[in-house]
């Protein structure tokens, strides 16, 4: 069900889930907790190997590893929480295009998604409401 939810966000079909009746900062919070789960790479682990809350989605060292041959994997996964690394417009291209502010996709194991605008949006109001808890 996961990898059908990331193959519907990644061709743009996210309407229809709800979201009607969610402000942006929920919606963004269903897409990237609920559906793309974003904290399986932007969230270090505890002892236990599971996300540290303490430090939700402030990026660190990638836990997952390429199980075949992928040149530019990344090893060290950004911050996202608070101020994403990128402008506003940056951050929505890339969730909407699947292209970096540089012109290339991200490096993997980022997707290279294609979000409608209004679902890009909700994820960047989200990650910016993160600022304010931490």
């Amino acid at each position: 069900m996961r990898a059908l939810a990331i193959l519907a966000l990644a061709a743009g079909c996210t309407a229809g889930y709800g979201q009607e009746h969610q402000s942006p900062v929920e919606r963004g919070r269903y897409l990237v907790e609920d559906v793309v789960h974003c904290e399986r790479c932007h969230t270090r682990r505890d002892e236990k190997g599971q996300p540290d809350r303490g430090h939700w989605l402030m990026g660190g060292p990638l836990q997952i590893k390429a199980t075949y041959p992928a040149p530019g994997w990344a090893a060290v996964c950004p911050p996202i929480a608070g101020l994403p690394p990128g402008t506003d417009a940056e951050i929505v291209t890339l969730l909407t295009t699947g292209i970096w502010k540089n012109g290339q996709p991200p490096r993997p194991p980022m997707p290279q998604f294609h979000m409608t605008r209004a679902d890009a949006e909700a994820v960047l109001a989200y990650l910016k409401s993160l600022r304010q808890q931490q």
